[in-house]
């Protein structure tokens, strides 16, 4: 999967968060968005997974054989982010089957492969609201990675993670992201550290 920007901008009223971003993004590499709290990372984030569309330019999809339309880029993306929420009243099974219902597995994954590489083989019942804020990130994380999709975009990766929770994303990383188009939305250097390209949204303020 590669990503086209033509002139990308989008504004909330009359202020610009960003603008003018000539960019390509191409499969098997891996990205970094960059910038402070509140610049605009999570906005061009958006604006790149079709959550959001640009007031200005255009962004093109294409597989390598034909032009993905952004209404149907969802079905090609997993994604991991401060406001997509788990749903708080399933169960961990329930969570897992809920969202594999629109993802395929990754090769050699299954629920139990996902439950194990969580370390909670004992809580298959339990409710996702009585999991740790730590856990809960986990859980969005392991969703994300073990999903059979071209791009993987990841905001804020390790936000309540503890130091062995962010050897654990980086493990993930290793084991997961080859192949794969992989944009990360961070100002944290251990979570974006693999990337080998940079953007800064400070260089597409108006």
């Amino acid at each position: 999967m590669n990503i086209t920007l033509n002139k990308i901008g989008r504004r909330f009223n009359r202020e610009w968060i960003f603008k003018n971003i000539d960019y390509s993004f191409h499969q098997g590499e891996s990205y970094a968005i960059l910038g402070a709290n509140g610049s605009g990372k999570s906005t061009l984030l958006q604006v790149l997974n079709g959550s959001l569309t640009p007031s200005a330019g255009k962004i093109t999809y294409n597989d390598g054989t034909a032009e993905i339309e952004a209404e149907n880029i969802h079905r090609h993306l997993s994604l991991s982010a401060p406001y997509l929420e788990v749903i708080e009243d399933f169960s961990l099974n329930e969570m897992i089957n809920f969202h594999f219902k629109f993802k395929l597995y990754k090769a050699g994954m299954d629920k139990q492969a996902v439950t194990d590489l969580l370390n909670l083989q004992g809580s298959h019942n339990k409710q996702i609201k009585h999991f740790s804020s730590g856990m809960k990130q986990r859980l969005k994380l392991a969703l994300a990675f073990c999903s059979d999709t071209p791009l993987l975009m990841l905001d804020e990766p390790t936000s309540n993670l503890d130091t062995q929770g962010i050897d654990w994303y980086l493990s993930l990383i290793e084991q997961f992201s080859s192949g794969r188009l992989t944009i990360i939305c961070s100002n944290q250097q251990h979570e974006y550290g693999f990337c080998k390209k940079h953007i800064s949204i400070a260089d597409y303020k108006s």
